[in-house]
């Protein structure tokens, strides 16, 4: 078996989560599959970092010359869009040698300042997106996806996704079911696919500021099998279709029939991931009325179908879970 290093950088004001989470997937992995990880940490010189929390985080080792491992990872944290220099050389110097360049969070901006994000497509935080795009122009910035991949550097979204671009990377490296394992011993019961959204229907939209308005948002929520036409909603919010359509997205940032569409996906996704129910029966149950309609919305959104969607991220069988192969306590490694 190959074992992969993972080399994971630390600095004052590291998010502790974007440090952690990573490293309890590579060590589920190496606990399941022993020999397959070998997971250290490095600050510039070797000394103790300051989370953003206020914990401290002693590394392994300093930032040295020597190769970098087959991963380098670099979590987010405060001011890592004016990281230190002496980081930043480090970075362009030696980065390249790496198999696979990891960012999470804000890590992202270490990477781009060290011209190693030049020309690909990567994300951050939905929240420095924008700045992530203004700062280095030549970086090609996706606010939507959990993560990204650009051929060897994977770029990922805000604390927890970089738990689910870890996971990808194990399955790349472990297979499946490793990952899958992982995910049930750390209650990550299913991992996102890297195309899913940041936000969920109802933290993408804003709530509405006024009661019906904010009454029809929850209608929604709870009803996505019914009839959820501009004119129903209108009705039952009291206005008419043209001012309740003028009104909805003045209030929540999208259209009616956009917050729907992100409702009834969502919805799907959920009955996909944590029952058994046949592909039929969810796309009556979500709105969409046949499993064809459903199946554009997959493809449109996710880029996958509910059948393959449900295959890679639900757990393959109760038994599989309590294999006595598995890891019996992965995250206290």
């Amino acid at each position: 078996m190959t074992q992969h290093g993972v080399l994971v950088v630390l600095f004052d004001g590291v998010q502790s989560l974007d440090v952690t989470g990573p490293v309890e997937v590579f060590a589920g992995a190496e606990a399941c599959a022993p020999g397959s990880y070998r997971i250290r940490t490095a600050s510039l010189d070797g000394g103790p970092v300051r989370t953003s929390s206020g914990l401290t985080l002693v590394p392994d080792q300093a930032l040295t010359p020597e190769p970098v491992p087959h991963t380098l990872l670099l979590p987010g944290g405060l001011d890592t869009h004016r990281p230190d220099p002496r980081l930043t050389d480090w970075l362009r110097a030696h980065a390249p040698t790496a198999t696979r360049l990891v960012s999470v969070c804000t890590g992202a901006f270490l990477l781009a300042a060290a011209g190693l994000l030049d020309g690909r497509r990567a994300t951050t935080h939905w929240a420095y997106c924008a700045k992530l795009a203004r700062d280095h122009p030549d970086v090609v910035v996706e606010p939507d996806p959990v993560y990204v991949r650009d051929g060897h550097v994977a770029t990922s979204a805000g604390v927890t996704a970089g738990i689910d671009l870890a996971l990808a990377l194990v399955e790349e490296d472990l297979g499946r079911e490793t990952a899958l394992t992982v995910a049930r011993h750390l209650v990550v019961f299913l991992r996102r696919p890297g195309n899913q959204a940041q936000f969920s229907a109802q933290l993408a939209a804003q709530t509405a500021r006024r009661d019906p308005l904010r009454e029809v948002q929850r209608w929604i929520t709870e009803h996505p099998a019914g009839d959820l036409s501009v004119e129903a909603l209108a009705a039952r919010a009291r206005l008419s279709p043209r001012h309740f359509a003028r009104a909805f997205r003045a209030e929540t940032g999208v259209t009616p029939g956009r917050y729907v569409d992100r409702v009834r996906l969502e919805h799907a996704r959920r009955l996909l991931e944590d029952t058994g129910d046949g592909v039929e029966e969810i796309s009556r149950a979500s709105g969409y009325g046949t499993p064809e309609a459903m199946r554009r919305a997959f493809l449109r959104t996710l880029g996958t179908a509910p059948a393959e969607y449900r295959r890679r991220f639900r757990p393959a069988s109760p038994a599989a879970a309590a294999s006595p192969a598995s890891p019996a306590t992965p995250a206290t490694r």
